[in-house]
């Protein structure tokens, strides 16, 4: 049985996978994930029995992870890892969906991996019900940012350095040790990397469309799919196109 975890903050990552090898030795960790985006890719990768998802974690969210994933991997059962309270946990408990309360005790784990196992064996939760229980929990759900996100970035163009409105930035490339800033104008860098990005932009407006690319949504004019299922974007100020993984696709579903 193949398991991804996804966990931001180090420390807790390493406790969950020493709890994990401890009371369930049986599952295979096949990933082990700091980011949304990683867990996502690791999910349609390996299309694991169950994912071990943070609620908050950079770029995408464990929600936005699950229903993401739905699609590519319908079979894998999710557990939320949160930290919210226990007005939040009611939520969970009205849907049939697993979840771990951090600090996450030695119970709670052992009748998580009881249900997940009785879910597996009657052929788990379907993909319906399961964004029907995601949408009930993001209205639920505080606000899942652990900070307001920028408003206005430092980037260089040459020797000089200018202050540039994000809504302004059509999309951010990762460039080697850089990340590149494209606006309708031109172009500037940053040394700031993707995966501290994700966490500092704003989710409704930027997302991830592949590991070294995060997109700003009014930028996009049009989206063509292929017939493997990847896509390229059309932006509106500029020429140039964008391709998106297949991971990040089901983003785009009601586009």
């Amino acid at each position: 049985m193949k398991c991804v975890v996804a966990e931001d903050e180090a420390i807790l990552r390493d406790d969950l996978l020493d709890l994990l090898a401890a009371a369930w030795p049986e599952l295979e960790v096949v990933a082990a994930c700091e980011d949304g985006g990683s867990a996502l890719e690791a999910i349609v990768e390996h299309k694991p029995e169950v994912a071990f998802l943070d609620i908050r974690m950079p770029g995408l969210t464990g929600l936005e992870v699950a229903a993401a994933a739905a699609d590519a991997s319908p079979a894998t059962q999710v557990v939320f890892v949160t930290a919210y309270n226990q007005y939040a946990i009611d939520a969970f408990e009205r849907g049939a969906v697993d979840y771990l309360l951090k600090p996450i005790a030695h119970e709670r784990l052992a009748a998580t991996m009881r249900r997940v196992k009785t879910r597996l064996a009657s052929g788990g939760v379907d993909p319906a019900t399961l964004a029907s229980i995601i949408e009930q929990l993001r209205t639920t759900l505080p606000n899942e940012r652990r900070a307001e996100p920028f408003e206005w970035i430092t980037a260089s163009v040459g020797k000089e350095t200018q202050l540039i409105l994000v809504e302004d930035v059509a999309y951010f490339k990762a460039d080697d040790k850089y990340t590149v800033v494209m606006t309708t104008t031109g172009e500037a860098l940053i040394r700031k990397p993707i995966r501290e990005l994700l966490d500092v932009l704003d989710p409704r407006m930027f997302k991830q469309i592949h590991r070294s690319t995060i997109v700003n949504m009014k930028a996009i004019a049009a989206i063509a799919r292929d017939d493997s299922g990847r896509g390229t974007l059309r932006l509106k100020n500029r020429e140039e196109t964008l391709a998106v993984s297949l991971t990040y696709m089901p983003l785009f579903r009601n586009m």
